[in-house]
Order: structure tokens, then sequence, then C-alpha cells
């Protein structure tokens, strides 16, 4: 009898740890989460802001690297950011608010392409790890970024810039109740980058709480890596 997907569901899926070295001599720990059957794209994730709780198991990426592999054949990569702490362990180093951090992002990048050799990647940033995205995620084999719930707290008006130049795309996906920054002022200053696509989700918060905003957070990352293994199931 089908049981409904539920927070702590846990999917089958190859699940590797890792721990990687950066260029200025941090070790970072995550895990890569893997489909056991055919392979149709990878993400990695950035997590949210670790002085406010922020690691690579805040929920939603918790709950993608649960469910995609299984539900959408979709790779994903987690890590904790220097000086952050998660059930895997903690990665060394000091919080520097977006700044070393590139190191880390360049670090993970790295690995997802040159040690992994992931294809169809999609870096995937929430909320401080949109400002991580859109600041250090640059490299050029990566297809795009997904940010989810951007605050764009960091970032600088060159950065958009760059993307707008860089012409790859960037999807936004906007709670309608967010904190930080709402729809209508997300659409105004994303407008720098010319191949901006947001989705604004209405009724949803910065937090994306409750297995309808989780849900809709995975099938829209769904429908831009693996649009063919739509509808995500809701049962199993």
């Amino acid at each position: 009898m089908a049981e409904p997907i539920r927070p702590s569901t846990e999917l089958p899926a190859n699940r590797s740890p890792f721990t990687l070295i950066t260029a200025d001599g941090e070790t970072l720990v995550g895990e890569v989460a893997s489909p056991i059957g055919i392979s149709t794209g990878a993400i990695l994730c950035l997590h949210p802001l670790p002085t406010a709780g922020g690691m690579m198991d805040s929920h939603i990426l918790k709950k993608a690297a649960n469910r995609l592999p299984d539900m959408a054949g979709i790779t994903v990569v987690r890590f904790n950011t220097r000086g952050t702490t998660s059930a895997i362990g903690a990665s060394t180093g000091t919080f520097d608010n977006g700044g070393a951090e590139r190191f880390d992002v360049e670090a993970a990048l790295t690995y997802c392409l040159d040690t992994l050799k992931l294809e169809n990647l999609w870096v995937v940033g929430w909320s401080f790890g949109t400002d991580l995205a859109l600041r250090h995620a640059k490299d050029a084999r990566l297809r795009g970024l997904i940010l989810l719930s951007p605050p764009l707290r960091t970032s600088e008006i060159s950065d958009l810039e760059y993307w707008n130049h860089d012409g790859r795309p960037v999807f936004t996906i906007v709670p309608e109740l967010d904190d930080y920054l709402q729809p209508a002022e997300a659409a105004e200053r994303f407008s720098v980058i010319g191949n901006h696509h947001m989705i604004a989700v209405e009724g949803a918060k910065h937090l994306w709480v409750g297995e309808p905003a989780v849900n809709r957070v995975l099938t829209e990352i769904t429908q831009i890596i693996a649009p063919d293994r739509l509808p995500l199931p809701t049962e199993i």
C-alpha cells in the first residue's frame, strides 16, 4: 500500500561522504547522493547563512538529497562551507561572510567537474548560498544557477552584470512572503540579467516550511534539469 512522502522520507541512492582541501588550506566535509539508475544531471548545493543555522543539512537541501536521485535521476552534492558544522562533521576555518568562501565554492566545483565528472551541472543556492553562487560560481562548464530565496545581501551590481554578459540562465525561485526580497523587487533588481527567469511562489516564505513548499521547490529544480521526470511522486 502506497505511503505519502514525509519530511523524513529517504529514497534509494548511492551516498558517499567526501572531504575537500581548499586553495587556502581549509578542509571541507560533504556528501554526494547519486542515482542508482540513469543520471539526468546534477546540482551543487550552497547552503543558507551559517551564523543563522544554515548548513548542508538545511531542510530543502537535505530533502533534495533524500529524494531527487531516485525521483528525478539528479545527483545532489552538498557540503559545509568553512566554519560550518552538520551531522556529517565540521569544515575547518572561519565564516567570512562570503569572501573567503570563494575558495570553498571553487574547490567544490572542481570536485564536481574534475573528480566526479558530473554533466549537466547546475548550482543551487539558498539564501546566503545564492550570494555565493552569484559571486563565485563562475566556472564556464556550469549550465547555470538556480537561486532559492535570494536576498542579494552581499552580491554587487557587478556580479549581476557578469551573469548578464555571460548569458547562461539564472533562475530565481522567490517566495511571495519572503522576509528579504519579494517578487516585485526581485524582478526589478534581477532585470540587469537578460537571461533571468523568475518563478514567484504564492504563499511561500523564505524558509520553505511545509511539504507543499518543499515539493514546489523540488519540482521547479526538476523542471529545469530533468523535465521528463515530472511530475514528482507524492507517494512511495
